[in-house]
């Protein structure tokens, strides 16, 4: 009976995780990318409940000016301080999708610019409403948030 009811626990799990959509950012190719943050540890992790909102990205861990790369090759579509994000850089690659990095202490790249995959975009910073230095990073598809783990759990094991 008992492992029944491990089988039985272990399959309604990846139902749940499956159901929940967590799976979309895994269509991403993660060969040709590149770790945001080399060496950083999730601290928030993707729809985190927040009170009133849900976490759209994951944060990052690390410590002040460290420095974030571009995971794929792209074009710049925003480089500026945005709201509650603060200094944020949103790059839109060809695959469709964008990637997100915010709280930045200083970016290096500006709106129109092309970037490759591994290029220093941006230094890590406490800007917009960050209490901690961290990189936020989001992933999304049609300007839809998508959760990114699968894809920064593919980019760390490179």
């Amino acid at each position: 009976m008992r492992y029944f009811y491990r089988v039985y626990t272990m399959l309604l799990m990846v139902f749940v995780f499956v159901s929940c959509g967590s799976t979309k950012s895994m269509a991403v190719d993660s060969r040709n990318g590149c770790y945001p943050l080399p060496g950083a540890k999730v601290i928030s992790p993707y729809h985190n409940d927040r009170g009133s909102h849900r976490h759209t990205g994951v944060d990052l861990k690390t410590k002040s000016n460290d420095a974030i790369y571009a995971v794929y090759d792209g074009v710049v579509t925003m480089s500026k301080s945005y709201y509650g994000y603060g200094n944020c850089i949103i790059i839109r690659h060809d695959n469709g999708y964008e990637t997100l990095y915010s709280h930045n202490s200083k970016n290096f790249v500006k709106e129109g610019d092309r970037v490759k995959s591994g290029q220093r975009i941006a230094l890590t910073g406490r800007t917009g409403r960050a209490t901690t230095e961290h990189l936020h990073f989001e992933l999304r598809k049609n300007g839809k948030p998508q959760n990114p783990m699968g894809l920064l759990d593919k980019l760390q094991k490179k």
